[in-house]
């Protein structure tokens, strides 16, 4: 059953970091992938959140995307990324409360592989990053 991903935070040939549902429930994911011996490893710790750091992220992803529509468009510069002027306080703000609440703690995190693929999403603006969605399955 494919899930649907709410944000996405760092990208590197494919999804790296975000919230994602699992299970149903709302979960930040990073991706175990890294530059070292084995290229091929490509394993996500998955730990899940809280309603208000769900809603927090969710309100900085909606930032991004308004960032990522405006630059796309042509009325914002890659030197305002990856908030409008209007909006960069408040990206901020959330960074700063989102920073803690967001790390995953491998000792009970749980450890999954993914297949993600493009999600029909009617509220995308159609520039930038396609919404998506992934099915997990046991590492």
């Amino acid at each position: 059953m494919f899930e649907v991903v709410h944000t996405l935070t760092d990208w590197y040939d494919g999804p790296r970091r975000g919230i994602a549902d699992f299970q149903g429930i709302s979960n930040v994911f990073e991706s175990e992938w890294s530059d070292g011996n084995d290229l091929d490893v490509d394993t996500f710790l998955l730990m899940a959140i809280d309603s208000t750091t769900f809603s927090l992220a969710l309100e900085d992803w909606a930032i991004w995307r308004r960032w990522e529509t405006a630059f796309h468009q042509g009325t914002a510069t890659g030197e305002t990324h990856p908030a409008l002027p209007e909006d960069r306080e408040r990206h901020e703000e959330l960074e700063r409360l989102l920073e803690r609440r967001l790390q995953i703690d491998p000792a009970i995190a749980i450890r999954q592989k993914a297949e993600f693929r493009v999600r029909n999403d009617p509220e995308w603006s159609g520039v930038g990053w396609r919404p998506l969605e992934v099915r997990w399955q046991d590492a």
